[in-house]
């Protein structure tokens, strides 16, 4: 997700939605005797967010909210460590995602949220999101927001290709061949070979579970099992017949390559209509949405591929209100209303629930009720997806691993094979027990 985020603010009419809601309480919460405030590091648009902060402040007088754009991802979660080195110049609260909080969470630099009441708003949340922020029976986030996989597709180039959107991997790749023969200067989708979150959302659609992590220091790693080889089996299929386009993805060229029809598809997260939105006007009404296909016919099956929450710094001064702030923002009413306007798709359930954001008419698809296909798929993700305690640095070297590959348009199992030596290697040097499946 590390690029997404800048694109939000330009895009905050995408997936309008009616007030409602419902928000619980922390406990513990009472602010000091004196107003304190707090620093929120987020990558949101960061005078939309102030807003937000403001509105907080209305109803929580005693606490002011400072607002900072620390950059995106990656940039941000370097300067968290740095910053909890230090003991000082951090955050009190941080916008992290899902895949990144098992890192902070294992090395408590993140609070664990069931000091304040968090384990009490487990049913205002998707149980995917929930899950998110889950790690070893400890909550360590407020879900911010989700990204059910779906199959956003244009549906003017699969028109002229005389094709229907395909339910099944099967139709998928046979629909591959028709697309590229019918439309030469179209593939059915690009494969981003920087792009390991998307790799691995794959992966867990596909029922793998490559990562997994007992306690805080014993990790499993099985880039070989079923799910994963059945991924790269068909994906090495699509790559080795030139079927797919493997340009890197978030640049201008791609973006250009998007409006042009240079891929029919983009599966990807529900948050997909807001960059479109604001990237490539041009293109609105060209695209739809349809779940993800699947590998057995008639079933409904999907994953997330990206979200975040945010997460209570160890560092903090002020624990308390910085978890009462984070709590009104990811489930009030009003914070979440905002945050979806904001492009971010919904992690509450009263939102994925509610009829007018369900019905809501969605401009770049067309004017199609995208929300009710989003909002299904947030119910389909599958239980017992884990990311390691240093996913950060597995996602830093798949561009050098099994991006190879894709870029080459090679079989994929040597990359994989590869990325899971990078990533034993670096969990075995920082003190992690490091089993590898074969």
């Amino acid at each position: 997700m590390r690029r997404r985020f800048g694109y939000f603010a330009a895009a905050a009419a995408v997936l309008t939605l009616a007030a409602c809601g419902s928000s619980g309480s922390t406990s513990n919460t009472s602010t000091s005797s004196g107003p304190v405030t707090i620093t929120f590091w987020t990558w949101l648009d960061t005078s939309s967010t102030q807003q937000l902060a403001a509105e907080f402040t209305k109803s929580h007088p005693g606490i002011k909210v400072n607002v900072v754009n620390a950059g995106t991802s990656a940039n941000e979660y370097t300067k968290l460590e740095t910053a909890d080195k230090a003991g000082k110049g951090g955050p009190d609260v941080a916008q992290i995602e899902y895949f990144a909080l098992p890192q902070f969470a294992l090395s408590s630099q993140v609070v664990n949220l069931n000091s304040y009441g968090a384990q009490s708003l487990k049913s205002l949340y998707a149980p995917s999101a929930w899950a998110g922020v889950t790690i070893n029976g400890g909550v360590y986030g407020f879900p911010q927001d989700t990204g059910p996989m779906a199959m956003f597709y244009r549906a003017d180039l699969f028109q002229k290709a005389g094709l229907q959107p395909p339910a099944t991997w099967a139709q998928f790749a046979s629909d591959a061949v028709i697309i590229h023969s019918k439309l030469p200067k179209t593939y059915i989708a690009n494969m981003d070979p920087t792009d390991p979150g998307t790799a691995t959302s794959l992966m867990w659609q596909a029922g793998a579970k490559p990562f997994q992590t007992a306690g805080t220091s014993n990790v499993t790693l099985n880039l070989s099992q079923s799910g994963v080889q059945q991924w790269a089996s068909l994906w090495s299929g699509l790559l080795s017949k030139k079927l797919l386009a493997t340009d890197a993805g978030w640049t201008t060229a791609w973006w250009s390559a998007m409006a042009a029809g240079k891929y029919a598809t983009w599966i990807t997260g529900a948050w997909a209509p807001a960059p479109i939105a604001a990237n490539i006007p041009q293109t609105d009404g060209d695209w739809k949405v349809v779940p993800m296909p699947q590998w057995t016919a008639g079933a409904s099956v999907t994953a997330n591929n990206g979200g975040s929450s945010d997460a209570v710094m160890a560092t903090s001064q002020h624990k308390a209100q910085a978890a009462e702030f984070a709590n009104w923002l990811n489930s009030s009413p009003q914070g979440t209303q905002d945050l979806a306007n904001l492009g971010l798709f919904p992690a509450t359930t009263s939102l994925l629930s509610n009829s007018g954001f369900l019905n809501a008419s969605v401009k770049v698809l067309g004017g199609q009720q995208a929300n009710k296909v989003l909002a299904a798929s947030a119910s389909e993700v599958p239980a017992g997806w884990q990311y390691l305690p240093f996913q950060v640095y597995a996602n830093s070297v798949y561009v050098d691993t099994l991006g190879q590959n894709i870029t080459a348009g090679t079989n994929l199992s040597p990359g994989l094979t590869a990325w899971q030596q990078r990533i034993a290697s670096y969990g075995q040097s920082n003190g992690f027990t490091v089993k590898t499946g074969s």
